[in-house]
């Protein structure tokens, strides 16, 4: 009798704590402050575990990929970023795209430019609101993301570099790559995915610069992943995603230093310019989209 009314009375704590909400973080949908004429949905992951570094908590942005969405990027396994916030304490949002196939628009003028109403001014829009609403530190909001999340973060990080401090970007292309001829929103772009786009370093670098005119602030260091395996969005983005950011920099295309079987086996890293600014990871064998490394990447933001 004692153990059953033991058993029960824990049953009914246990129920009552839920009722209250005490059933530890949730990702919670978040309704912010838009004035973008593209509307995604926010998402934010607090973590119970208080942030653990010095200072307000940073905060990690993770764009998703094609055919998913902000929660479903949260929930798949081999998406660490949750982890991440769990252990050290940062603040995660996760932002799902409006349009049709879950692929982020990178192809339209109005993402393609500040304030042009696009998914990349609604996601500095999430931005802004979490740094506000959560008191996190503004000097250090991250981006990633795969596949389209990592076209997204390349533009971002050429249409809001005043918000961002650091990208880790999985299997992308140059920021700009993907723009349509038709000025259409969320278009696949077959020259740019096959590996035909080309250009000068400096043709490359003029299309961060014209997405932001006139900026001469500090812009986010980069940290640029890709497979040479790739199937759906050719390695050739890789060698232009680095013409593109190094001359954004102002630093030489040949590496300062390189590093084989870092950070993981088969893997090569590449650091461009004295200050750190760009850096490349070679995922020899590795196909779409090269697996988030949680180590390097919360390596490479400096948490």
């Amino acid at each position: 009798m004692v153990t059953l009314t033991s058993t029960l009375l824990g049953l009914a704590t246990a129920l009552l704590l839920a009722g209250k909400g005490v059933m530890g973080a949730q990702l919670t949908a978040v309704t912010y402050p838009n004035n973008a004429t593209s509307k995604p949905q926010m998402h934010v992951y607090v973590p119970d575990k208080a942030w653990t570094g010095q200072g307000k908590s940073p905060l990690v942005v993770a764009i998703h990929s094609c055919q998913s969405s902000g929660p479903s990027y949260f929930n798949n396994a081999k998406i660490p970023w949750r982890q991440g916030s769990d252990r050290k304490g940062y603040v995660t949002v996760w932002p799902s795209s409006p349009h049709s196939g879950g692929c982020w628009d990178v192809s339209s003028k109005r993402s393609l430019v500040r304030n042009g109403g696009g998914d990349s001014q609604a996601i500095a829009n999430m931005i802004l609101h979490a740094i506000d609403r959560y008191n996190l530190d503004k000097d250090r909001a991250f981006i990633t993301g795969g596949s389209s999340g990592g076209m997204m973060s390349n533009v971002m990080a050429s249409t809001y570099p005043d918000l961002i401090k650091a990208v880790s970007l999985y299997s992308g292309v140059p920021a700009g790559c993907f723009v349509s001829s038709g000025g259409g929103v969320a278009q696949w772009n077959n020259t740019c995915s096959g590996g035909q786009s080309r250009a000068s370093a400096e043709q490359w670098g003029n299309v961060v610069r014209a997405m932001y005119p006139g900026y001469a602030g500090p812009r986010p260091k980069m940290q640029i992943w890709h497979g040479s395996a790739d199937g759906t969005l050719s390695p050739n983005n890789y060698q232009e995603t680095i013409k593109q950011w190094t001359n954004v920099f102002g630093v030489s295309q040949t590496p300062t230093s390189t590093i084989q079987n870092f950070p993981e086996r088969n893997y090569r890293t590449e650091n461009f310019g004295e200050g750190g600014q760009v850096q490349g990871v070679w995922a020899q064998g590795v196909g779409h989209s090269v697996p988030s490394n949680l180590t390097a990447s919360e390596g490479w933001f400096g948490i």
